[in-house]
């Protein structure tokens, strides 16, 4: 199962309307997705804690599909989007529900029908700044991302491009698109209306810090742990770092 554009546009309006059960939170508009995982059943009781289980005939998934590595819960899907040989297009709808105010997000790719995995990162990980801690609408597009570096693809190759979001908390939700590479005049065209950029969607960079110095004295450190400046922190949390 596959979603295009004007099915995603449909299920977006049954979504809304039911907002207050989704346990899940991100949804590809652009090439589009494997299918509707955005929902929860079943209990934490029920499946002992796990986040997925079979009970009565039936897989639940307590904390919501979109937790499953490394797919969301999604089977691979038959019906594949064709997507640009030299890297195209993606579209991310990343405030389904609450908890989003600031988001990580890394692209990875996976090769062949079935990816034995999604170790191929398109780009460096990047942090998104929305609006509210609540559910909130908006998209965000990067009109250009590139093939892995180093990978060389031919028309008619099988992939799955992964998009994984890191809630605050540190907790991954995964979401998948099958893909089929293809020249850019055999894909759906990117136009405004299926990649654009809310004004209340900020992006922001994710870098490393030298930490070197501690504000506490050596016998207030736990072990295990590298000493933090006080300064460190403050940078940290005025980049969204540390919630």
């Amino acid at each position: 199962m596959h979603f295009s554009i004007s099915q995603w546009t449909a299920l977006a309006v049954t979504i809304l309307s039911c907002v207050n059960w989704v346990n899940a939170h991100t949804i590809i508009v652009y090439p589009g997705y494997r299918g509707n995982n955005l929902h929860t059943n079943g209990s934490v009781e029920e499946a002992d804690g796990l986040g997925a289980a079979f009970v009565n005939d039936t897989t639940i998934y307590p904390y919501g599909m979109q937790w499953m590595y490394p797919c969301g819960g999604m089977p691979t899907s038959t019906n594949r989007t064709k997507w640009p040989i030299q890297g195209g297009a993606i579209s991310i709808q990343p405030g389904w529900f609450q908890g989003h105010a600031t988001a990580f997000f890394y692209f990875n790719l996976g090769l062949g029908a079935v990816p034995p995995n999604m170790s191929n990162p398109m780009l460096p990980p990047f942090q998104i700044i929305g609006p509210s801690a609540n559910p909130y609408p908006g998209t965000f597009c990067l009109p250009q991302v590139p093939l892995p570096a180093g990978l060389t693809v031919n028309v008619g190759d099988l992939a799955t491009i992964q998009v994984i979001e890191t809630a605050k908390h540190g907790a991954a939700l995964y979401n998948c698109v099958d893909i089929e590479f293809a020249n850019p005049e055999d894909c759906v065209e990117v136009t405004q209306d299926n990649c654009f950029n809310s004004s209340d969607i900020a992006f922001a960079d994710i870098y490393e810090v030298n930490v070197t110095t501690s504000a506490a004295p050596p016998s207030l450190m736990a072990p295990g742990f590298a000493p933090m400046s006080f300064v460190t922190l403050v940078t940290m949390f005025l980049s969204g770092l540390v919630m």
